[in-house]
């Protein structure tokens, strides 16, 4: 750990020193422009021969003042590989002109996720080619607003969802992923909620049609999904919860609401789910991939499903490992539609960078800030960091719930934190900008 975390904070003053120098070309641009006009030279010309033109000259240097460059940090993937490759960067761009049906969001926090995670190690596909801003979700408050947006303005309070560019202090997206924020929730909660909430949430109610009386074997359940999942398994009455987690965590997730929590470092979570239900479990919610999944099947009940929704067990540490990538791969559940069909069992996979139903995206963003509202789900924010120290935060372990980052100089980052910065076997899950905190092997 020491090991890893070394070249990590030797890394941040790298960055730091980024933000410094971008500001300083920045400032001095407006300045270069103006002596490229040659203002000093420019006067007397203009006074000993046509003073017309000498006081034409202001109105048109006027305007060209008042458009100032737009200058804002940006946390930056400049290459696949390790912690080394986010860098903190300043940019400078004209002010966006807004298309219609978008607005301009002044990010507040942003979340990271364990897909975040495996973009940094070139293995998420859906993420444009380096250099990029990441960033999936966040929160923030609404700056400027396009045409054809008539149910937001200036000054609301809103979560933001976009394929990527959320690590930023501004961004554009369309006004269709912005969701009103209640007014007790925070900025932090608010970029905790989207990714990992909405992911359970289609998960058990969508797909796996979560009832009364049925048990559920949540897989890092003190990450940020499977915090996610065990508040909405309470929401349903009489749902059991098998939850894995290290044992440093089990009172946090009985806290939580699970009902057994099982130690997958020094027991086969198989044996022990056995030894109290030996039927099995109704749902399994797996985002490991490999040889859980084959566990996972087999722990399932008659008409019981398993959703896969990961791959975990192929990240190790910073870079993309090929022999857990293969491993993952040999050990992958394989059926076929007779075996299937003579288990009555249900084998779903579920990916939500793949969605693209806005009808089920309001949908479901309305359920779940109505179940804020009511005291039933609250994102779990373990911690929070300032913008800068981001990546040097990535290599954190043992952590809850989600990470989030605040862009602002204030803001802070909080609970995604685990896919960005998962390294061994208690590493986050899933990153929101901050990212979901633990992911075991395994």
């Amino acid at each position: 750990m020491s090991s890893e975390e070394g070249p990590t904070q030797q890394q941040q003053p790298e960055q730091e020193k980024k933000p410094d120098e971008p500001p300083s070309a920045a400032s001095d641009a407006p300045q270069q422009e103006s002596g490229s006009s040659s203002p000093a030279a420019e006067p007397p010309a203009a006074v000993a021969e046509p003073p017309p033109a000498a006081v034409a000259e202001p109105p048109a240097a006027a305007p060209a003042a008042e458009e100032k460059p737009l200058s804002f940090r940006a946390l930056v993937l400049t290459g696949h590989g390790g912690y080394d490759k986010v860098k903190l960067q300043v940019k400078t761009m004209a002010k966006p002109k807004l298309k219609a049906g978008e607005v301009l969001v002044r990010v507040k926090a942003c979340g990271l996720n364990f897909a975040e995670l495996l973009a940094r190690q070139g293995l998420y596909e859906l993420l444009p080619s380096p250099p990029v801003t990441m960033g999936m979700e966040g929160s923030g408050v609404i700056e400027a607003v396009g045409e054809d947006v008539n149910d937001r303005k200036v000054g609301d309070r809103v979560i933001a969802l976009a394929r990527s560019g959320m690590w930023q202090e501004v961004a554009v997206v369309s006004a269709d992923r912005t969701f009103l924020m209640p007014e007790e929730m925070s900025f932090e909660e608010g970029a905790a909620l989207t990714i990992n909430y909405m992911t359970a949430y289609m998960m058990l109610f969508e797909m796996a049609n979560l009832r009364p009386g049925k048990s559920v074997l949540i897989h890092m359940a003190a990450g940020g999904v499977g915090i996610a999942a065990t508040q909405l398994c309470q929401t349903v009455q009489d749902v059991t919860v098998f939850g894995t987690a290290s044992a440093s965590k089990h009172e946090t997730i009985t806290q939580g609401g699970v009902t057994h929590p099982i130690d997958y470092r020094t027991k086969d979570y198989v044996e022990e789910i056995r030894k109290i239900s030996p039927k099995g479990v109704d749902i399994v919610l797996d985002p490991l991939g490999g040889s859980d999944t084959q566990k996972g099947y087999s722990l399932l009940k008659p008409l019981g499903m398993i959703i896969v929704f990961g791959a975990a067990n192929c990240v190790t540490g910073q870079r993309k490992n090929l022999l857990a990538m293969a491993k993952t791969w040999y050990n992958q559940l394989s059926l076929n539609t007779m075996k299937l069909m003579q288990s009555n069992k249900a084998v779903s996979g579920f990916h939500l960078g793949y969605i693209t139903d806005e009808q089920l995206f309001g949908r479901t963003m309305s359920t779940l800030l109505e179940l804020y509202k009511q005291g039933k789900i609250k994102p779990r924010i373990d911690s929070s960091y300032h913008f800068e120290e981001t990546c040097s935060e990535m290599t954190m372990r043992e952590q809850f719930g989600e990470h989030y980052m605040s862009i602002s100089p204030q803001s802070r980052i909080s609970p995604h934190w685990e896919s960005l910065g998962c390294v061994g076997e208690d590493s986050a899950h899933q990153i929101k900008i901050l990212a979901k905190n633990e992911c075991h092997p395994g």
